[in-house]
């Protein structure tokens, strides 16, 4: 499985493309902003985007939606606890940053909803705190996750925004990604990746 990082927006989300060696298909992760660079890759590397998935509603991870479907038309998934996020520029932050954004097109998951897309199975794990719906994507198969602004090297998701609980947050980190193999590699929102044997040792919050 080959991962490759863009750090796009104004707050430097890591937006990933991941795609599966052979299959000549991807999936986009985060798309923060509409990013030509991107799209170039994509095309560049001969690959047929399968899917979008959000991690959670939050401006900086959502606001390139439409465009990158401009290009690329396939389903966007997110959490279904998300959608008072996406639908609400209030809420998602959008309006206080700049232009307000929503997208109501999401398709919803539930947790432990198995994902098979580019010849990779995702499996969504519900993680609320940061966000009433903010989830993670595990893929078992080669101990990876991505774990959106849930977890970040030494670090957890802030709260403070609207339908963020830290003791919710503290709770999913600990029953739904600390129970991961030590070995597995984190790809978090922001900031550098990590594993989940550094953060049960080094990470403060947890």
């Amino acid at each position: 499985m080959e991962i490759t990082q863009f750090v796009i927006g104004m707050i430097g989300t890591n937006s990933y493309i991941v795609s599966r060696e052979g299959t000549g298909e991807c999936v986009l992760i985060d798309p923060a902003v509409y990013s030509e660079e991107m799209v170039s890759y994509i095309q560049r590397k001969g690959l047929h985007v399968q899917a979008i998935l959000l991690t959670h509603g939050h401006f900086d991870h959502i606001m390139g939606i439409d465009g990158f479907l401009e290009v690329f038309p396939v389903p966007v998934y997110a959490h279904k606890e998300e959608a008072l996020l996406l639908n609400d520029a209030s809420s998602n932050a959008s309006v206080s940053y700049g232009e307000a954004y929503t997208y109501s097109g999401a398709e919803y998951v539930e947790d432990g909803q198995k994902l098979y897309l580019a010849g990779i199975l995702f499996e969504v794990l519900y993680t609320p705190g940061h966000t009433i719906g903010g989830c993670c994507y595990y893929v078992a198969e080669v101990d990876v996750v991505f774990s959106g602004d849930t977890l970040f090297q030494a670090f957890i998701g802030r709260t403070d925004f609207p339908t963020g609980n830290s003791s919710q947050l503290v709770r999913s980190i600990r029953e739904k990604l600390l129970v991961l193999p030590d070995e597995t590699r984190v790809y978090p929102g922001h900031l550098d990746e990590t594993t989940i044997g550094y953060e049960k040792k080094y990470n403060p919050y947890l």
